[in-house]
């Protein structure tokens, strides 16, 4: 038996043992070293899933660790290997799966939502959805990688081009992340936050931050764009006035990329994007591509990952985790350690909680 993390109601979390299943044709066993907590796993602890997710469930889906077991008909890895997990299932049959974009698969079993996920001390997972980590990158930052990824896809679907003018509405782990990842590709960027410790991480990460509550953003758009607006804008907020923003600071032609999940219909300003010729591009999830470029991010340190590590806590300690992020702005990522003491790697770069900041998927 090894421990995991459960929902198993409305803002109940429990700590309880399980019995690992042992590894099938294709499938490897895994140990789980660092599982992130993410926007999308408050939803569940919040209850707003239920109709998706039986409990008692297991969640986590941001991770890394190491192979320990490979079932029949695996080939290519073997135990002791660091990976990630892209937690994606797909049935390959469907109109999605046939046009070639199988993570938006009609059928799709997200791994960690739909079925069971990586906040347990033992794990079995299809091989198909492994991804190596180099040897090099500590397990503690790896657990980035698939948030970069999504990260990576936003950016994708935005089509952002270097010397374009990009501003993030949101800067919570994933708003950052796209911040990072758009510089890398040669945009300049600009984070619209209303924390001050969001921000204060956001500058410290060389990035020019916007306070709504403090400053005109479209105007200081309009003064940095010399009037032209923004090319493209990420709405990463979740909330109706970031809407608002996101469509108010883009230039004639501007994409605006919608990345948060907005749990209810929003109002937009459609005669906007009739008078600029305005383009809004849905962004979900990601593609093997995605996260091959983002763990090549996160290992050069283009993607500082171990600053956003707001703090560690073991296994145990996860659900009184769950409860400390919804404070929302004085953290920004916490990991779970679900290392049983002969598996994973120490975190030792991570911060201590007073200078990180915070923290969707589905």
């Amino acid at each position: 038996m090894t421990l995991a993390v459960r929902y198993t109601a409305a803002r109940t979390l429990d700590t309880a043992p399980v019995a690992p299943a042992e590894p099938g044709p294709g499938e490897v066993l895994l140990a789980p070293a660092y599982v992130g907590i993410c926007g999308t796993d408050l939803h569940i602890f919040h209850g707003d899933m239920d109709a998706r997710v039986a409990a008692p469930a297991v969640l986590g889906h941001e991770m890394s660790g190491r192979v320990v077991k490979v079932g029949a008909g695996v080939e290519g890895w073997r135990p002791g290997d660091a990976v990630t997990v892209m937690p994606l299932r797909w049935d390959s049959t469907c109109s999605a799966c046939l046009s070639g974009y199988q993570h938006v698969c009609r059928q799709l079993d997200f791994i960690g939502i739909d079925s069971p996920g990586a906040m347990q001390q033992r794990w079995t997972v299809p091989a198909s959805t492994l991804i190596r980590l180099p040897g090099s990158l500590p397990l503690d930052r790896a657990a980035l990688v698939e948030p970069t990824a999504v990260a990576v896809h936003d950016v994708g679907r935005a089509e952002v081009r270097a010397g374009e003018r990009v501003v993030v509405v949101g800067g919570g782990p994933v708003g950052i992340l796209i911040a990072l990842v758009a510089r890398a590709a040669g945009a300049e960027v600009r984070v619209v936050e209303l924390s001050a410790h969001r921000r204060k991480l956001a500058e410290e990460l060389g990035l020019t931050v916007w306070d709504p509550a403090a400053e005109d953003v479209p105007e200081a758009v309009r003064q940095w764009s010399g009037d032209a607006g923004a090319d493209v804008a990420f709405e990463v907020s979740g909330a109706a006035a970031g809407v608002d923003t996101a469509v108010e600071v883009l230039g004639v032609r501007g994409r605006l990329c919608l990345v948060a999940i907005h749990p209810r219909p929003r109002e937009v300003n459609l005669h906007r994007f009739f008078w600029r010729e305005l383009t809004l591009v849905g962004a979900r999830l990601y593609d093997r591509s995605d996260f091959e470029r983002a763990v090549a991010l996160v290992a050069d340190g283009t993607i500082p990952a171990a600053r956003l590590i707001s703090k560690v806590v073991p296994l145990t300690e996860a659900p009184a985790a769950f409860e400390a992020l919804e404070g929302g702005g004085d953290v920004m990522k916490i990991l779970v350690d679900c290392t049983d003491g002969t598996d994973g790697t120490d975190c030792t770069d991570c911060t201590d909680g007073t200078d990180g900041t915070e923290g969707a998927t589905a």
